[in-house]
């Protein structure tokens, strides 16, 4: 592959399903928990999972490096500028995202995968195995969705009704207060709560509006997510409005807000 080009988004997704198959084989059973520096969570399923995606995305594509969670914690984090990588382009990896709804044997956990360029995501995959459902964004505009052996259809972010947005928040994390806070001049019409990059994804295919997420999270937690929403006609912003960006320093996300297309006009 030349440095230009990018993989298929079919074998991103293959990898996905193969991880996400791994994941349940844990599932609803002893996970082996254990925890983390940061007081999150991990299970043996995190780990199967990214034994698995790794070393797939480097024989798919060997000169770009892999970030993923799970080895970032440990440490192990590849250089991703320099003069062996002048794009600046890298695989972002979560093996399993919402591994406490994973753990509580809830359905919204997610195999997050994407590929970054020039602090873009623009190549997503988000699937989420307990629904056999997998999520495309490629950019400039190409969202699909497909679930099980059916084939991909796209989909599309909505224009925000003119009745109020329905806006989703996390269910394991949040500050209730500061969302309070922040929709106090929006006009809201249902509040939903999900776990994991699925809420990206419900933005994308045009079943909800607004998502603010106002507490911590890791680049890995967002980009292949933002990827789906961005290639969908939506969009993520930090609070000042500016895009969010990848390849920071420590890999740790500010605040931010994922929409859907916006307000409704006429």
């Amino acid at each position: 592959m030349t440095a230009a080009a990018r993989p298929r988004p079919e074998d991103v997704a293959a990898i996905a399903r193969r991880a996400g198959d791994a994941i349940l084989k844990f599932y609803r059973r002893d996970a082996m928990t254990r925890i983390k520096a940061d007081d999150s969570p991990v299970t043996a399923a995190d780990d199967a999972a990214e034994r698995l995606i790794v070393p797939a995305l480097r024989a798919l594509t060997p000169e770009i490096p892999v970030v993923s969670e799970e080895a970032a914690a440990e440490g192990r984090v590849p250089e991703i500028r320099g003069a062996a990588n002048p794009g600046g382009r890298f695989w972002l990896v979560d093996p399993l995202d919402g591994t406490k709804e994973f753990i509580a044997g809830k359905d919204d956990f997610t195999v997050n995968v994407a590929l970054i360029e020039d602090g873009r995501p623009v190549l997503g995959v988000v699937h989420v195995p307990a629904l056999d459902l997998t999520y495309v964004g490629v950019a400039p505009d190409l969202a699909t969705r497909q679930r099980g052996a059916a084939g991909p259809r796209r989909i599309a972010a909505r224009l925000r009704p003119a009745d109020g947005a329905i806006v989703l928040a996390s269910r394991s994390h949040g500050d209730a207060a500061a969302l309070d806070a922040f929709l106090a001049d929006e006009s809201v019409r249902a509040r939903r709560t999900a776990g994991s990059a699925l809420k990206f994804c419900l933005l994308a295919e045009g079943v909800a509006d607004l998502y603010p997420r106002l507490g911590r999270t890791m680049e890995w937690d967002t980009a292949a997510g933002q990827a789906v929403l961005a290639a969908a006609g939506g969009s993520v912003a930090t609070l000042d409005g500016a895009p969010l960006r990848y390849g920071k320093p420590g890999f740790e996300n500010p605040h931010f807000v994922a929409r859907g297309r916006g307000p409704a006009t006429g």
